[in-house]
């Protein structure tokens, strides 16, 4: 079967009413344009201040997923809320959660991201995640009649371990909503989103922030919300501008690349 599938691309701020104005737009922009599927960055709702995170955590029944399943039935699509701030029952830090939403509005899967961005990389890109964020503990996948999803975000990018689990759990199209800094997105998104294609031969859908975010002080995200194939050729890229972008989605493919190079079933021998 083949379908559409977007990834939408922002430039997230302080201002929850506002990112949400451009979730909906964008949303029904590619809904229109055919997507089946659609997906928001990390941090979709709130890009400001780290240490307002915990105190604007909500429930998964709170106003921002009702939101989100709202917008899911009225379109009749899969929506991924990219990530927001789940409360935890520790008041100083909060889960960062994606939650996939099923075209009736009903809570299909949530992931709590494991691999927290605690990061020293230059003066531009200091950030620890972990004062305000506690970690997941488990992988989430999910089987729906487009296919089965297995969800990350973001820094997991790059513990290829994560997405062996998915992939033998049955992940066909993996989802990476991110706000990837411009530093580090300049040298390793492209490379690694398609790595991590290649090695589990599955679609990769990565939303992305993008720009300069207000209140977030240096931080700037790099953009180019892409879509790769098992193949790991990438099939839409939204470059550096808010919006989103589209591509086709065909699980045959999936069967091909597996047959093509069967990974699974290689046997290794040592010297």
């Amino acid at each position: 079967m083949s379908y559409l599938a977007g990834v939408i691309q922002m430039c997230s701020s302080a201002d929850p009413e506002s990112n949400w104005a451009a979730v909906e737009g964008l949303a029904r922009e590619a809904a229109a344009a055919g997507a089946s599927f659609i997906s928001t960055p990390e941090n979709a709702l709130f890009l400001g201040p780290d240490v307002e995170k915990a105190s604007r955590a909500e429930r998964l029944s709170g106003p921002t997923c009702k939101r989100f399943a709202r917008l899911a039935d009225e379109l009749e699509v899969y929506l991924l809320l990219g990530s927001f701030a789940e409360r935890s029952d520790d008041p100083d830090r909060c889960f960062n959660t994606s939650v996939l939403f099923g075209p009736d509005g009903g809570v299909v899967a949530t992931y709590r991201k494991i691999h927290l961005f605690d990061v020293d990389v230059s003066d531009e890109v200091r950030f620890r995640e972990s004062d305000t964020v506690r970690p997941g503990s488990g992988i989430s996948v999910a089987t729906t009649d487009l296919g089965t999803f297995g969800l990350s975000v973001c820094f997991d990018l790059r513990f290829s371990g994560l997405y062996a689990r998915l992939r033998e759990a049955g992940a066909e199209l993996i989802t990476v909503p991110s706000a990837f800094t411009a530093t580090t997105g300049r040298d390793h998104w492209h490379v690694l989103l398609r790595a991590r294609a290649i090695e589990t031969q599955s679609y990769v859908l990565a939303p992305a922030q993008m720009g300069r975010h207000d209140g977030s002080g240096l931080r700037e995200s790099y953009g180019h919300s892409l879509i790769v194939d098992p193949w790991g050729e990438v099939l839409a890229d939204a470059e550096t501008g808010v919006g989103y972008a589209v591509a086709e989605i065909d699980l045959e493919r999936v069967a091909e690349v597996r047959k093509a190079i069967p990974m699974r079933s290689a046997v290794t021998t040592e010297a």
